[in-house]
C-alpha cells in the first residue's frame, strides 16, 4: 500500500511570531521539514502553493483549525475543499476527532468528523450573535442613563456662534468657517444642526 504523503502548513500569529509552537508540533507528528508550510499572520501565499501540490490521498496536518481560515465559515469551506474537493485527509494534531487519514473506509466516522465541524460552526456562530446582542443591550442601557459612546466629542470651538452667522449671512463659505473653526465636514454639519435647533427653540420661546 503507497504511503500517504503527509504536508504541514503553520500560519505565524500575535502569539506564536515565528510559528514555532506549531512547526515543532507539526514535526513531532512525524511532517517532514520539506513539507512544510509557513504563512506570515495575514499571508496565504504558501497555503495556496500548498493546495496546488495536495495529490487525492495526502494528508494535511494542522495544529488546530484555525490555520484553514480566519472564521468558521473560511474554516469550513477550506475543510470541505481538501476533503471532498481534493480527496486529500486532514489531520488536527489538537483535535483527535479530526482525523480523516484513518477514516476513509468508515464512512459513519467520516460523517462524525463533518458533523462535528458543523456544531462547532453553529456554537460560533451562537456566541457570535450572543456578544452582539449584549453589545446591543449594552449601548441601549448607556443611552438610557444619557452616557456617549465611542469616540469622546470635539467641544464646540468658543466663537463658533459668531463664524456660523458670518456663513449664514453669506459672508465666508463653508470650507472657510471650517478651516477657520479647525473642524471636518461632518464635525462642522454636527454643530450646524445643533445651532439650527437651538435658534429654533430660541424663536419658539419668544413666541409663546
Amino acid at each position: 500500500m503507497k504511503k500517504q504523503i503527509e504536508y504541514g502548513y503553520a500560519r505565524k500569529s500575535s502569539k506564536d511570531k515565528e510559528a514555532q509552537a506549531q512547526l515543532t508540533a507539526l514535526r513531532e507528528a512525524g511532517v517532514l521539514s520539506e513539507n512544510l508550510f509557513v504563512d506570515g499572520a495575514s499571508e496565504r501565499e504558501k497555503f495556496r502553493q500548498l493546495m496546488a501540490c495536495i495529490q487525492p490521498g495526502n494528508v494535511l496536518v494542522i495544529k488546530n483549525l484555525r490555520q484553514l481560515g480566519y472564521n468558521y465559515q473560511e474554516i469550513l469551506n477550506e475543510w470541505k475543499a481538501f476533503v471532498n474537493t481534493l480527496g486529500a485527509d486532514i489531520r488536527v494534531l489538537d483535535l483527535a476527532l479530526l482525523d480523516t487519514s484513518v477514516k476513509r473506509q468508515h464512512i459513519g466516522d467520516t460523517f462524525i468528523s463533518d458533523l462535528f465541524l458543523e456544531i462547532i460552526s453553529f456554537v460560533a456562530q451562537q456566541e457570535r450573535e450572543h456578544i452582539k446582542q449584549r453589545q446591543t443591550d449594552g449601548i441601549a442601557h448607556a443611552k438610557l442613563q444619557g452616557r456617549h459612546l465611542g469616540r469622546p466629542r470635539i467641544p464646540k470651538p468658543i466663537d463658533f456662534d459668531e463664524v456660523y452667522d458670518k456663513w449664514r449671512s453669506g459672508g465666508i463659505s463653508a470650507e472657510e468657517a471650517m478651516s477657520h473653526l479647525n473642524l471636518k465636514r461632518s464635525t462642522f454639519e454636527r454643530f450646524v444642526k445643533e445651532r439650527k435647533e437651538e435658534l429654533k427653540k430660541a424663536t419658539e420661546q419668544k413666541a409663546s
